[in-house]
């Protein structure tokens, strides 16, 4: 009864939005139960939704409704609340962008905008170079084109806290979607001045300081590498290209039919460099040029995934993980041997991300700090560090999921550091002759060998979200063993665990030194598996890997 009150509600009211109203008129009963029966999450990584009509979607409404609360918020904290919004290519992003803005500067709160699409650390960067109050990207990141989101940061240029995202929500939930949204026109806003452009110093400042993370001190090395580079129809096509070019890396080809921004990525449906699906046309572009390196970013260039040619002269794809630890040791040693290391240097990974990461760190003296998954708790340290006078001690961050970061410039994982350092690493050891890969199987000879895989199960709709919370339960159920391994110790931070905010998470410590991390995604309606296998080599590690996800699957499918 209450799905159909509200829905009979937006047919009445959302009336400003043709494509909603249309839809709404369209509905059956099953869609218009999935699209009502519940509000769309808020929480610290903003909204995350299908694009579409109803209360669990995201639209012109729902943005707005969210805006109005982040307002409320702002105004309850900051004398003279201000805001930086940025958005990237994905189906109405440019649009809910304005929404927002014109929602902020309707309650009072200055609105500095980017004038045209710009990769997320872009707004991380913004809010901490403008000294904004908060910071607004709308994007829904790798996510397929159905999708879109809205991405909050706080006056540190970090995405929200757990605890300001809290607050943030229970102003929203005391709104009427309808009746208490203040708005105002976005160009009478630009004409008034209430709403300003960012200016393109900014954006330079921010190539500067990617730019400036280089760390060959001096070093000369071969830039003509041959690289082929795809923004994936997203965002880093400027940003990347500028930086390689005015650092030396002219030799790019981009692929074509991927180089435009386009929010219904027809050539990658799922444009996440994660898959290698959406890898699949810059691996034809690799071949058909002869290429050193293929690079992609995804559509908000936040992330960014590789491939390289091994000795039958075939492009593999690295990792995440892969690519992180090969970041994390060619830093470190280029800052040791040029005597640049900081006195108390810190590495700081997510506890899905490779625990060989961690051993690579001791190695060269760093200290390694374990967060929960995301990105903004990575943030969150380097925040800390910077409050103690020690934001030169972050040597570098990166999680499993292709997110890089080598400076506390930004707050946020950043695909055009990630994309320019990756470069830097390869062309280094190209000019002494060594691949990538002959780079990683020294650190497994070093380190031994370690597997780690993601398994995604997706589930839709309320009876989908229910199911995921039946599994979290029965993985809690006191399970002994995973594929022959015994059960060590299980770590479940649903309470909070070793400092760290309370999330639905659990870790499985497996003996010999294998582990399994079950947990919901907070921005898709799946469940994630990550399993860490340490073994002799990958044959072993593979079989070993299989055996635990057997054993997992049982509790899901």
């Amino acid at each position: 009864m209450k799905i159909k009150k509200e829905y009979e509600r937006w047919l009445a009211n959302a009336v400003a939005d043709t494509d909603v109203a249309a839809e709404l008129k369209a509905m059956d009963y099953a869609e218009a139960e999935d699209a009502f029966y519940r509000d769309l999450a808020f929480g610290t990584g903003g909204l995350r939704g299908v694009i579409g009509a109803g209360t669990n979607r995201m639209n012109i409404y729902t943005v707005s409704k969210a805006s109005q609360g982040l307002a409320d918020y702002l105004k309850k904290h900051f004398k003279e609340p201000s805001i930086a919004i940025g958005y990237d290519s994905r189906i109405k992003s440019d649009v809910f962008a304005k929404v927002a803005a014109g929602v902020f500067v309707a309650n009072g709160v200055r609105v500095n905008i980017w004038p045209v699409l710009m990769p997320v650390p872009t707004v991380s960067f913004a809010t901490r170079y403008l000294h904004t109050s908060a910071g607004v990207m709308v994007t829904a990141s790798h996510n397929p084109g159905k999708y879109n989101g809205y991405k909050v940061y706080g006056a540190d240029g970090c995405q929200i806290t757990t605890e300001a995202a809290a607050e943030i929500l229970a102003e929203i939930e005391k709104l009427d979607i309808f009746a208490d949204v203040k708005t105002s026109n976005f160009e009478a806003g630009v004409a008034n001045g209430s709403i300003r452009y960012i200016p393109d110093e900014v954006y330079t400042a921010f190539v500067e300081q990617v730019k400036s993370q280089s760390v060959l001190f001096g070093e000369n090395v071969n830039k003509n590498v041959a690289i082929v580079y795809s923004p994936l129809n997203g965002t880093g096509l400027k940003p990347v290209t500028r930086t390689l070019q005015e650092m030396g890396y002219t030799n790019i080809t981009v692929v074509k039919e991927q180089e435009q921004p386009d929010g219904h990525f027809p050539t990658c449906p799922y444009p996440n460099p994660e898959i290698k699906e959406a890898m699949a046309l810059g691996m034809e572009y690799a071949r058909k040029c002869n290429a050193d390196l293929l690079l992609a970013t995804d559509p908000d260039c936040d992330r960014v995934g590789i491939a390289v040619k091994n000795k039958a002269g075939e492009y593999e794809l690295l990792t995440g993980n892969q690519t992180g630890m090969l970041l994390l040791d060619y830093i470190c040693s280029q800052r040791i041997k040029h005597g640049k290391m900081p006195a108390d240097p810190v590495m700081i990974k997510t506890i899905v991300t490779m625990d060989m990461g961690e051993q690579i760190a001791a190695h060269y003296g760093l200290r390694t700090v374990n967060v929960l998954t995301g990105f903004k708790f990575i943030g969150e340290q380097i925040g800390k560090l910077e409050q103690l006078g020690k934001a030169d001690s972050y040597v570098f961050g990166f999680e499993e999921s292709y997110g890089y970061l080598t400076g506390s410039y930004v707050r946020d994982k950043d695909g055009v550091d990630g994309a320019y350092m990756i470069c830097e690493m390869f062309s280094y050891y190209a000019t002494q002759g060594i691949s990538l890969l002959d780079r990683l199987d020294e650190l497994y000879k070093t380190y031994g060998y370690c597997l780690n895989t993601l398994h995604s199960y997706e589930f839709d709709g309320s009876a989908g979200f229910a199911r995921m919370q039946s599994i979290m339960q029965a993985f809690r159920g006191g399970i002994k063993e995973f594929g022959g391994k015994k059960v060590v110790r299980l770590l479940d931070y649903v309470q909070g665990l070793d400092g760290l905010p309370k999330s639905d998470v659990l870790k499985f410590l497996l003996e010999d030194n294998c582990s399994l991390v079950v947990r919901p995604s907070g921005t898709e309606p799946k469940l994630k598996i990550y399993i860490s296998v340490s073994a002799e080599n990958k044959e072993m590690a593979e079989k070993v890997e299989d055996e635990i996800a057997k054993t997992a699957e049982k509790w899901i499918c």
